[in-house]
């Protein structure tokens, strides 16, 4: 019975992160360089070379640490433990900063200001009308 590890196969790690990224292959090619064929081909490759995965990684935003140790396991983990329900109350989290309002409270707040100032610029003009 062999328990040998499967290689990582590095073109299909690019080709997830190019994807969660919101990457086309177009996109990825023309930053490193190439055609989006040779993209193709990168992705479907089992092993890059270094210094196209240094181009690659550096296109990305990542490390090429990043890519060669990419696991999808791992990203949904990431997820799902930093996704908090907090009930009824919404807030925001972005880093260090909790947003404890609701923002479409904003919106509504900002349409009704508006909405008035259309009542008041109406106003305006019918005085200057009934003025003449």
């Amino acid at each position: 019975m062999s328990t040998a590890v499967k290689p990582k196969h590095i073109g299909r790690n690019i080709s997830r992160i190019r994807e969660l990224k919101g990457m086309k292959q177009e996109a990825l090619a023309m930053a490193i360089g190439v055609t989006q064929q040779t993209v193709s081909n990168i992705e479907a490759s089992e092993n890059v070379d270094d210094e196209k995965l240094n181009q690659i990684a550096e296109a990305l935003g990542v490390s090429v640490e990043a890519i060669k140790n990419f696991s999808e396991e791992v990203v949904f983990n990431i997820i799902g433990n930093t996704f908090k329900d907090h009930g009824a109350i919404p807030i925001i989290t972005t880093g260090d900063y909790n947003c404890t309002f609701n923002p479409l409270d904003k919106v509504v707040e900002l349409y009704e200001r508006l909405v008035q100032a259309e009542k008041d610029k109406v106003e305006y003009l019918e005085k200057l009308l009934n003025g003449k």
